[in-house]
């Protein structure tokens, strides 16, 4: 792979990475605004970079397809975790594949299989490596890895005007899915916080969730067929607008994370490009008020777009408010009609719950004005939400250089468990936070612990937690698996899900392996021996290897 060069340890390329005056300045700004951090730290260079060495030769016999250069090999070793970003930032690739395979197309997956089986090798599949879950990291001990890129497998092969539907290839980023879609008038519409490095691929391999806060919100649901390349053949369905016809094969293969065979493409649901757009948002002062305003908005049958409830915290935080009121950013859009009577029904429901609507509606405008990642860009609160929701990984790799512990925790329940659940997993997280890092509960220098709401369902929600903590340097990971421990039992305990739209990779295994039934797991178990006997793709995630 050539041209503009990812950086080898956090987000972004290199030439995003910020300037050693920029950094000092941010370092200074940190400490003013939380009383900890700011004490500024240089990542280890790439070429100042040791790893182990490659266990595997790259065949010549296959040309370009493999390759072992150093750079490709510590860029593939690590997700975007905070501790991945931890250890990369500090030159810790304990685990780098011994070497990074490229396909073209799916005769060159079915190449890889097969010479990494024969070499009785593992194979990591690799989108965009923005797993914050360890996904792609080969933890495998003595048995070398090929991690597969397949990042080249990145056009729109097709578009169905009549059934708004695009077979699209799993590789492709979201800008460059985006790009070739906007050629059709058309948009996939989904945009996680990933989108500009994940794949399609990665996306549905992950389940991962995006634009919709409502109805579709997962890219399950966007689906219209898969198809994905096997070490014993080449897995398909049909394309149908839904079927009763047992178990969905795609369904199985949504969240698989790799484990089953490599997504090679899919046909996925487009939509026209939004024409209509509206955002507003509501100050409200009490959190479970707002809640109960979000659960009524959920159950109305108004399915906005955006509907994220942010606490007095995260506002603030985020640039969105003072820190005196929980907010909820709400949007709605459509390509055909317009949206201000369902807006201003929404309205209503918050203002009947305590609600004050303090920005918008705003964002009348057309598709083509209209930013990707579906908002008005304006600069009231909504804006300044969606400003700091992009930049917030990149913000990630300023903290790690400056001492400051930055993790989320994402989770869901349902309406009736909400409010204990919530206080539980809070008061858990900031009793945690304390004793790890050694700081006071409240005031000057305490850790930061906030809550908002990603996804709402009409059963429930998804509540997403973010901790800003001092962090102990050269403990940082330590820290981070204390907390990471102690927050997953609180969302197991209280009934919540140990995932939502992360995944479960390695990092999530011993919580998902209660929450799962343990029948489904023998079954599971069963599908990877039939499609996999050889154990080699992603061995350790979801499921133990044979």
């Amino acid at each position: 792979m050539t041209g503009r060069r990812l950086k080898h340890w956090g987000w972004g390329y290199e030439d995003q990475a910020p300037t050693a005056t920029q950094l000092r300045e941010a370092g200074e700004g940190i400490r003013a605004r939380f009383g900890f951090g700011g004490e500024v730290e240089k990542p280890v260079a790439l070429k100042d970079v040791k790893i182990r060495k490659a266990r595997l030769g790259a065949p010549e016999a296959f040309g370009d397809l493999f390759s072992d250069a150093h750079f490709e090999r510590v860029s593939h070793a690590l997700g975007k975790a905070y501790r991945d970003v931890v250890r990369g930032f500090r030159g810790e690739f304990e685990n780098p594949p011994d070497l990074v395979a490229f396909p073209r197309d799916e005769s060159e997956i079915e190449t890889v299989f097969s010479w990494a089986e024969a070499e009785g090798a593992a194979v990591i599949p690799f989108g965009g490596g923005t797993s914050v879950v360890g996904g792609v990291e080969a933890r495998l001990g003595e048995r070398p890895v090929v991690t597969m890129d397949l990042r080249r497998l990145d056009r729109v092969l097709e578009v169905d005007p009549t059934s708004l539907a695009a077979r699209i290839q799993a590789g492709a980023t979201g800008p460059r899915l985006e790009e070739q879609l906007r050629e059709h008038g058309l948009t996939l519409r989904h945009f996680p916080q990933s989108f500009e490095y994940a794949t399609l691929g990665g996306w549905i391999a992950t389940r991962a969730g995006g634009h919709f806060a409502t109805l579709l919100t997962h890219i399950e649901d966007l689906v219209e067929s898969a198809r994905a390349i096997t070490p014993r053949g080449t897995w398909e369905s049909r394309r149908l607008p839904g079927s009763g016809a047992g178990p969905s094969p795609d369904r199985l293969l949504a969240g698989s994370e790799g484990i089953l065979g490599a997504i090679s493409e899919a046909w996925v649901r487009v939509r026209p490009r939004p024409e209509f757009k509206l955002s507003a948002g509501v100050e409200f002062d009490d959190f479970i008020a707002a809640a109960g305003a979000v659960r009524g908005i959920a159950q109305s049958g108004l399915f906005p777009s955006n509907c994220r409830l942010l606490d007095a915290s995260e506002a603030e935080l985020t640039g969105a408010g003072d820190g005196s009121a929980d907010l909820l950013v709400l949007g709605f859009e459509s390509a055909h009609h317009p949206v201000d009577a369902a807006m201003e029904t929404a309205l209503e429901i918050a203002r009947e719950h305590g609600g004050t609507v303090k920005s918008g509606p705003s964002g009348r405008e057309t598709a083509a004005g209209s930013k990707e990642e579906g908002g008005d860009g304006s600069g009231d609160a909504v804006g300044a939400w969606r400003g700091a929701f992009l930049l917030a990984p990149y913000l990630r790799d300023t903290f790690v250089a400056c001492g400051v512990l930055s993790e989320t925790f994402e989770t869901a329940i349902t309406w009736d468990r909400l409010e204990e659940f919530h206080a539980t997993v809070m008061e858990t997280t900031r009793t945690a936070v304390a004793e790890v890092t050694g700081s006071p509960r409240e005031g000057a220098g305490a850790p930061r612990v906030s809550c908002r709401f990603t996804h709402v369902y009409p059963d429930g929600a998804a509540p997403y937690f973010t901790v800003l903590a001092p962090a102990v340097r050269g403990g940082e990971v330590e820290q981070w698996d204390e907390i990471k421990a102690a927050v997953s039992e609180a969302l197991i305990a209280g009934g919540g899900t140990i995932t939502h739209h992360h995944a479960v990779g390695r990092d999530h295994r011993p919580w998902y392996d209660r929450q799962r039934p343990a029948p489904f797991a023998a079954a599971l178990r069963a599908a990877k021996a039939e499609l996999d006997p050889a154990g080699m793709l992603n061995p350790g995630v979801l499921i133990d290897p044979a």
